[in-house]
């Protein structure tokens, strides 16, 4: 196996340096991406990913040049994302997707949606991606993005598989379900949070389990496959790497279905996980 990055690898991982847990200041951010974009692991890393507030205080005035190309999050609500990509596209910066909560846990998401659709339609070809949590109203909510993106729009939805408390962990089955689900819609979808590592994993200081990325991988390449809920949740629930790692290892040439990536705020521990299981070859 080469150095180079597998194809089914290619942009997994977005740089989400500045947000929680690494909470890096942008100065240091800025200066590890651009590391990143000229280390040979660069097709492994996605842009880097910035919240629009901190646009908004002026927090990154300077320190991105013209072509410097990011993902805007949109955590100042989305009616305020278009002064944020004003302000960027006037220094020459390109914003490779913007992404947005489009409610909070137990709120209706379709409200949040129809802004958010609003802004796909202004934007024209930047992909959005609607933050939908895991709660009430969530398959409504797939159909309707399913649905837009049926007539055209780059959207697609954005889930949450971790945080700062155990229920904003989804079980295997849930997850399993959510992948499916978009499986059937034709729909891609974005993770963030809580991918920590390659294999589902317990944190021994705060005791909740956290998804494996090789293992969402691995779901999903099987979801796409005609795998159905009980078989995608087992292998999100595998905590032997052997049995992720070899049905990933038999598509690492293959274009990765469904998943667009997650935000990491480090890119060397998945990087580190890759080498160590065998499925990129190189150094850090």
């Amino acid at each position: 196996m080469s150095t180079q990055v597998p194809h089914l690898l290619a942009g997994l991982v977005d740089d989400a340096a500045v947000f929680p847990p690494g909470s890096a200041s942008p100065p240091d951010a800025v200066t590890a991406h651009h590391r990143h974009r000229a280390a040979w692991y660069t097709d492994l890393v996605g842009p880097l990913l910035l919240p629009a507030s901190a646009i908004a205080t002026g927090k990154l005035n300077g320190l991105l040049g013209a072509g410097f190309v990011i993902g805007l999050i949109g955590d100042t609500g989305i009616e305020r994302l278009p002064s944020a990509l004003s302000a960027l596209a006037s220094d020459g910066v390109t914003t490779r997707q913007v992404e947005a909560p489009v409610a909070k846990r137990g709120e209706d998401p379709q409200p949040g949606l129809a802004e958010l659709v609003a802004l796909a339609e202004r934007l024209g070809d930047t992909p959005v991606y609607a933050e939908i949590p895991l709660t009430f109203g969530l398959m409504g909510a797939l159909d309707t993005v399913a649905q837009a993106r049926a007539g055209g729009l780059p959207i697609a939805a954005k889930f949450r598989t971790g945080g700062l408390a155990a229920e904003l962990f989804p079980t295997p089955v849930e997850l399993a379900a959510v992948i499916c689900a978009c499986r059937d819609r034709e729909l891609p979808f974005k993770l963030t949070a809580g991918l920590h590592h390659a294999i589902r994993h317990r944190d021994p200081e705060t005791g909740f389990t956290h998804h494996g990325f090789v293992n969402v991988l691995a779901a999903t390449l099987a979801a796409a496959g005609g795998a159905e809920v009980d078989g995608v949740a087992d292998l999100l629930a595998a905590t032997d790497a052997v049995r992720v790692v070899e049905l990933v290892r038999a598509h690492r040439d293959a274009e990765r279905p469904l998943w667009v990536g997650y935000g990491s705020c480090s890119v060397s521990e998945p990087l580190t996980d890759l080498i160590r299981l065998g499925l990129m070859n190189g150094s850090l």
